[in-house]
């Protein structure tokens, strides 16, 4: 059921981020669903469209929006087969597919998996922070596939989330990007913030932003005349921003196959073998995978690590890629 809100700022409220303000007003527009309705365009100051969180409020401002109960609309069970690598009573590890969303969100409020998840466990998950994403530690894009921790208590949840924190979890991924990494093997160490033009972008920045490290190292390089260079890229994350590991490759100027959010420029692909050539441009998702994660049990502290194989469609092209090395 959808609400249109009409709000006017008072005296009390001016200088308030609008995220805060609204926030305050009321408890289920957390800052996080704030944010949600402004990276979907769907909030107005003055019936101007908002792309700022922490844009300052001035007295008499007209805030307008429409939302939903999102609860109520969301989180409904989805059949859904999560790949579950680990279980016990305070946590999961699955294996994420690509082309689904960790949590609901604007456009997506019922195929993502924590509607699966809920399908699979009720309400045995942690309820910390937004209520949109119970159980939810951390997340991966879309898609990216791989390995993703769930929490299915409020212990576990703290206990995780301070590690990742810490900065102790251990989180490495695989991609296939374009060319050669100069060098092939180092530390990529920038701010990362929110795009000025595309709020549903991240950039580097030499200034504003959250600190963001990926230790990356070269694999494998495909090169020779019958193809593009590609090299396979392992990257160790000591942080963990939003579209990280896509961003710090974007500007070492090594675009992620297939993309298509943070390339450069389209890269045409010509004179290559037709069945390469195929599973290139037919890719409907960035090659990248969460391969490797680490952390100690909330519970007993027993370091635990687990791994997962590229998915099929990734690990075809690489074969196709050695059989014309």
């Amino acid at each position: 059921m959808k609400s249109i809100i009409n709000i006017k700022v008072k005296n009390k409220e001016k200088n308030l981020r609008i995220d805060i303000l609204l926030s305050n007003l009321d408890k289920k527009l957390s800052r996080s669903r704030v944010k949600s309705l402004i990276l979907a365009n769907k909030l107005k100051i003055n019936n101007n469209i908002v792309n700022d969180p922490s844009k300052k409020m001035k007295l008499n401002d007209e805030i307008h929006f429409e939302t939903s109960d999102a609860k109520k609309e969301t989180l409904k069970p989805f059949k859904y087969p999560l790949h579950i690598i680990f279980e016990d009573k305070d946590l999961i590890v699955i294996n994420k597919s690509a082309g689904i969303s960790i949590h609901p969100g604007p456009g997506n409020y019922d195929n993502t998996i924590v509607n699966a998840l809920i399908n699979y466990c009720g309400s045995n998950l942690s309820n910390i922070g937004n209520e949109l994403r119970p159980g939810i530690v951390h997340r991966i894009d879309k898609d990216t596939s791989g390995l993703v921790i769930i929490a299915k208590n409020n212990i576990s949840h703290e206990k995780l989330s301070k590690q990742f924190s810490d900065h102790s979890i251990t989180r490495v991924y695989q991609t296939l990007v374009w060319g050669k990494i100069r060098p092939q093997h180092g530390k990529i160490e920038t701010f990362i913030a929110r795009s000025s033009k595309n709020r549903q972008m991240m950039e580097v920045s030499s200034k504003k932003g959250k600190k963001a490290i990926t230790n990356y190292r070269t694999l494998e390089v495909f090169e020779n005349n019958k193809i593009p260079t590609f090299s396979l890229v392992e990257c160790n994350l000591e942080t963990g921003r939003t579209h990280q590991i896509r961003v710090h490759l974007s500007y070492k100027g090594n675009n992620i196959l297939g993309d298509k959010k943070y390339k450069k420029k389209f890269k045409k692909i010509v004179n290559i073998d037709k069945d390469l050539e195929k599973s290139l441009t037919n890719l409907d998702r960035q090659f990248l995978h969460a391969k490797t994660i680490g952390f100690d049990h909330p519970k007993n502290n027993e370091r635990l690590e687990f791994s997962s194989k590229l998915p099929i469609d990734l690990e075809q092209i690489l074969k196709k890629l050695r059989k014309i090395k």
